[in-house]
């Protein structure tokens, strides 16, 4: 998980929660967008993360290096 994209999240939370105070719905879309956006950017980057731990994982069962 990236700090930067929890960060970004929170800020989208933020700055939807502001929007919808204040009756500004082009910020609270804007809010959403960024939320939506940086929970698509942690998702990907988790199973980037994943498929390399599994290529790592066959190499070294591959290579007898399972240990």
């Amino acid at each position: 998980m990236s700090v930067e994209e929890k960060l970004n999240q929170a800020k989208g939370s933020i700055k939807e929660g502001v929007g919808k105070a204040i009756g500004d719905e082009k910020m609270e879309k804007e809010g959403v967008a960024e939320k939506v956006v940086s929970k698509v950017k942690e998702v990907a980057e988790d199973a980037k993360d994943a498929v390399e731990g599994a290529v790592e994982g066959v190499k070294n069962m591959l290579s007898g290096d399972d240990k």
